[in-house]
């Protein structure tokens, strides 16, 4: 095998935003922000994502509410014009 081709790892924490829970996992992922591990205390770089196993309806079993500007109200309308038509 070639020598020095994998990337470099480290401890990340990787932090649900709507949550607030975190994953402490080695990563190669580049981030300058850092934060303190709730579960021992050191300080590690940090990624805060949108969507983890935590909060994805696959994972949950529950259905979240979109709400992104009305976009599930204005397909819901063009559904009703559609129909009519």
């Amino acid at each position: 095998m070639k020598a020095n081709i994998h990337p470099k790892t480290r401890l990340v924490i990787f932090e649900d935003a709507q949550t607030k829970k975190q994953f402490l996992i080695e990563s190669s992922v580049n981030t300058k922000d850092t934060e303190v591990y709730e579960k021992d205390g050191k300080t590690y770089p940090v990624v805060r994502l949108e969507v983890t196993s935590e909060t994805h309806p696959f994972y949950t079993g529950e259905q979240t509410f979109v709400a992104q500007a009305g976009r599930v109200d204005k397909f819901n309308k063009r559904l009703e014009k559609a129909k009519k038509e």
